[in-house]
């Protein structure tokens, strides 16, 4: 009976002290946002819930927001930014709070979430011909900022005309910046070559 007793205790000890040797030598703890906190371990991050467990793994991909003078990741609608690196290029995407990528890494900027809201930069690929000596398609790029719901989904094109680009890492070396913002839960303000301002109402 000594002997049962010994092992459950074990077992009910053990899980503590894994997690406690699994937040040691921490570099850096955030305050908390919307109910997570993200821990900075070497180059890595996690996130931990406000029982001190952790709820989405050491990761290298996380973005981290600048809050006031500091940098780290944050959750936003419950969704943190990714970037993936293909071929020196930057594509941003999300996760919710378990750590599943819901948005894949696509876009060439993208913002937190605020109010179900974020702005991206939605990549374009267009065919305009084809190089018959190559046997090769003539192809273009374009961004275009948008809006998209916390699904993925388009909701408004701030900018339709959008941005020539060259997808390239030596043209993109540094993700293109977001012109626009969103400065109310429907309205976005939207920043012109001109320096002028335009404002959109995207409610439905």
């Amino acid at each position: 009976m000594k002997k049962v007793k010994f092992i459950l205790l074990i077992l009910l000890v053990t899980p503590i002290l894994v997690l406690a040797q699994s937040l040691e030598n921490l570099n850096y703890i955030s305050p908390y946002h919307n109910g997570y906190a993200a821990i900075q371990k070497d180059n890595q991050w996690a996130f931990i819930n406000k029982e001190g467990a952790i709820v989405v793994n050491f990761r290298s991909d996380l973005v981290e927001t600048t809050v006031g003078d500091v940098n780290y990741p944050i959750f936003s609608d419950e969704r943190c930014l990714i970037k993936d690196l293909k071929e020196g290029i930057s594509y941003f995407g999300y996760i919710d709070t378990s750590g599943k990528t819901v948005i894949k890494p696509q876009f060439l900027n993208a913002t937190n979430f605020s109010d179900g809201n974020a702005i991206v930069l939605e990549l374009v690929k267009k065919t305009v011909g084809k190089n018959e000596a190559l046997v090769k398609n003539i192809v273009y790029y374009r961004y275009f900022e948008v809006t998209i719901d916390i699904k993925g989904e388009i909701i408004d094109y701030l900018t339709p005309k959008g941005e020539n680009v060259v997808l390239d890492n030596e043209f993109l070396s540094d993700p293109p910046k977001i012109r626009s913002k969103q400065i109310s839960k429907n309205v976005f303000a939207i920043k012109e070559k001109n320096n002028r301002w335009t404002i959109l109402n995207n409610s439905k």
